[in-house]
Order: structure tokens, then C-alpha cells, then sequence
């Protein structure tokens, strides 16, 4: 048996970002040959991942990347908060991102059948930091906007580095105008939509379902009244209920624009902008929002961990 040095297994480790035991442990298996027990450690890796695809992935990042009349915007989950803040999963998220813009794809699988960067593709390097980084990840959504004329603005809440946080904004603004003028406004309306966190640019946008469930809470707090008058109740109701949910009809949060609606806003944007301007969507992602989180017991992680159980 080849005598394994301190050394080779600090090689090893430096070449695939694998614990220390499992670099020992390899290159005990293969009698010290290098080569061979970074594939070693490569299957065993990728067997390690697919154990731990059955974890939930709540943290992580959302990235978003915009590129003139267009912007997409993902959400790549990671197990624990931790990993957000490691270099190559926030690389991976960028990538990812920059995957979606170029490809136009945003159905899940398709993204992950699209060529990475690097090489291979994005399933494949979503597998490859599962088995070096050693958490569950997942590519969750993605989202693209664009427009014919205009920009895609954007705002990223929580940033950890540009382009990635816990909340990401994008927005498209239709215009003919001056494209900085439409950038800054796209940031306003986007970070009042990251703290605001609208339902649908409209009422012809929120789901049928939301709505007729709001009519009826409306109705059952006013039961018993004579049918014109709930009728009329139900409508103001509704109204005021749009300013809560429908981005157009939502006060704006920012002090310059005090008691003006975004549509106000966006109106009031043409002169400044040199043209009329249209907002013609926006998406919002918060980070695991809708994940029913899974509680842990920390300490007990950590000693199966140690006994080899995890």
C-alpha cells in the first residue's frame, strides 16, 4: 500500500474541494494515484448528491442579470445560509442567470439542459457543487422580461454581491426615450415593488381565484345587509383592495412621489424620459418564499456527521 502523505491529501483537497477524510480515504483506495482518486472522489460525489436531493433547499440566492430591452431573474437554493455567502455557488447562480439570458429559456428543465459556461451543462454543474460544495441545491425558477423598445430595470434587496440576493426585482419599461432615464426609473419602481411586494400590474392580472376569495370575506363581514347595498360595499372593497395588491394602483413608497399612484409615477416619467412610457410587467422574487422549511436539530447534525451517518 503507497504510503499517503499529509501532502497528497492537501493536493487532493486543493484539487476537488473535498473533505479531508474523504481525500485520505481516496487515495487509500487507489494507492495514492492522484488522477484516479480525483475520479474516485468524483463518483462518490456524485452519489453523495443524489442522497442529499431529498433535503429541502430554502436558502440560497436570487440572481438578476439585465442586458438592455432585456432581464431575467432566478432563484438557486442551497440548504443553508452558508453556502450563500461561498464564492463558487454565488458564481454558479450568476452563471445560471446569464444561462437564461442568453438562451431565453426559463422552463426549469430546459435551463438545465442548456449549455453552462464551463462546460457541460447547467444540470451538470448544479451536481458537480452538490458534490464539492456537500449541500442539497436546486434550481427552482426563472423568469425573463423584455421589451421591444425601453429597458429592463432591476433591484437586488439584501445584496451579497451585485447582481445576487434574498430579493430580486425586475422590471420592463416600454419606451422610445433615454434609456438612463428609464434605467433610473426602473430601479425606483423596481425596489417599491421589492418592499411593497405587489400581486399583478393590474386587476386583470390577479388570479380568479384570489379575487373571489376577497369577495366573499367582504360579503361575510357584511352579511345580512340588503343586496344593492353589499353589492356596493363588495366593489369600494374591491377597489381599496387593489391599491394593496395591483403594482399600477399601489401608492408609491419613495417620499418624492408622496400620494401618487405608480401609474401616476410612470405618466409623469414621459417628460423626464423624452417619451410615453409603459410598464409592461414586472416579477419579484424572495428567496424560498412558498418552502415549507424543515427544522433541525443543529447538534445532532453535527454528531452524525462526525459518526459518518450524514
Amino acid at each position: 500500500m503507497a504510503n499517503i502523505t499529509a501532502a497528497m491529501v492537501k493536493d487532493l483537497r486543493e484539487k476537488t474541494g473535498a473533505g479531508m477524510m474523504d481525500c485520505k480515504g481516496a487515495l487509500n483506495e487507489v494507492d495514492g494515484d492522484i488522477e484516479a482518486a480525483v475520479d474516485w472522489l468524483r463518483k462518490k460525489g456524485l452519489s453523495k448528491a443524489a442522497k442529499k436531493s431529498g433535503r429541502i433547499a430554502a436558502e440560497g440566492l436570487v440572481a438578476v442579470l439585465t442586458k438592455g430591452t432585456q432581464g431575467v431573474v432566478v432563484e438557486v437554493n442551497s440548504e443553508t445560509d452558508f453556502v450563500a455567502r461561498n464564492e463558487d455557488f454565488q458564481k454558479l447562480a450568476s452563471n445560471i442567470a446569464s444561462v437564461v439570458l442568453t438562451s431565453g429559456q426559463t422552463e426549469v428543465e430546459a435551463v438545465k439542459s442548456a449549455a453552462y459556461p464551463t462546460g457541460g451543462n447547467v444540470g451538470d454543474a448544479l451536481a458537480n457543487a452538490i458534490a464539492t460544495i456537500g449541500e442539497n441545491m436546486t434550481l427552482r425558477r426563472a423568469s425573463l422580461l423584455s421589451v421591444s423598445a425601453g429597458v429592463v430595470g432591476q433591484y437586488v434587496h439584501n445584496a451579497v454581491t451585485p447582481g445576487l440576493g434574498k430579493i430580486g426585482v425586475i422590471v420592463a419599461l416600454e419606451s422610445t426615450g433615454s434609456a438612463e432615464a428609464l434605467t433610473a426609473l426602473g430601479r425606483l419602481i423596481a425596489l417599491h415593488i421589492a418592499a411593497a411586494g405587489p400581486l399583478a400590474l393590474d386587476a386583470s392580472g390577479l388570479d380568479p381565484a384570489v379575487l373571489e376569495r376577497e369577495k366573499n370575506v367582504l360579503r361575510d363581514k357584511n352579511v345580512g345587509k340588503p343586496e344593492n347595498v353589499l353589492e356596493k360595499i363588495v366593489e369600494s372593497g374591491l377597489k381599496s383592495y387593489y391599491k394593496e395588491v395591483c403594482l399600477l394602483d399601489q401608492p408609491s413608497i419613495h417620499a418624492e412621489h408622496s400620494n401618487k399612484t405608480i401609474a401616476q409615477v410612470v405618466k409623469d416619467a414621459d417628460k423626464s424620459v423624452g417619451a410615453p412610457v409603459t410598464l409592461k410587467g414586472f416579477v419579484r422574487y424572495a428567496l424560498g418564499e412558498g418552502i415549507e422549511k424543515q427544522e433541525s436539530d443543529f447538534a445532532a447534525e453535527v454528531a452524525a456527521a462526525v459518526s459518518g451517518q450524514g
